[in-house]
């Protein structure tokens, strides 16, 4: 048991350490460098949308196409054909329009963007609270069975409750690939639909 349990403390310490990669953000665990806050002249060449804030939500059109298009449950293909005919029959003022859709759809994916990487923090910081935990559980154990006289059965059970959260945190722990992959995928589908807008409105 006891080499099982230096293991996993092994294990835990070093997938703990790995949470700071970047000191600006401790709880960040993420290979991907952390930006809080996306830039709207990153992903668009269009008219400037300074100026447009909370405008798009007054157009009942504009509003539920942001909706349909920012949706993950939207093919990037259907959402960029959503745009297209969006112009293509849309009357008035093109550039205006392409500036509050586009205002809209970064406003919507910048917000879920965020809401992601605070999920991220947040399991990060469960994982390290987990990780403390048994690092404790490991001292605990250690001492147990080095004292005189003791209690065999009492040791065995730590040490199958230490194996279980250990299996359980890695199990978490592999899961963080895949979701630290998420704010990406946003800023790729904020980039595809921004030069949608641009090619529709020409």
């Amino acid at each position: 048991m006891r080499r099982v349990s230096l293991a996993a403390l092994s294990l835990i310490v070093s997938a703990t350490l790995a949470f700071a990669a970047d000191p600006r953000y401790p709880d960040w665990p993420c290979n991907q460098i952390k930006v809080p806050e996306l830039s709207a002249a990153a992903v668009w060449a269009g008219p400037p949308v300074d100026d447009v804030g909370d405008a798009w939500q007054n157009d009942a059109t504009i509003r539920d196409l942001v909706a349909r298009v920012a949706a993950r449950r939207t093919s990037q293909d259907d959402a960029e054909r959503a745009i297209a005919d969006y112009f293509a029959s849309a009357t008035g003022d093109k550039q205006t329009k392409a500036k509050l859709l586009f205002a809209g759809i970064f406003t919507t994916l910048n917000r879920e963007r965020t809401v992601v990487m605070d999920g991220i923090e947040r399991f990060a910081r469960l994982q390290q609270q987990s990780a403390a935990r048994i690092r404790d559980e490991v001292s605990e154990m250690r001492a147990l069975q080095d004292a005189p006289n003791h209690d065999e059965a009492k040791v065995e059970d730590l040490g199958n409750k230490i194996n279980w959260e250990t299996q359980v945190f890695q199990d978490k722990r592999k899961t963080i690939g895949y979701v630290c992959e998420v704010p990406t995928i946003i800023e790729q589908r904020l980039g595809a639909l921004s030069r949608a807008i641009q090619q529709a409105m020409e």
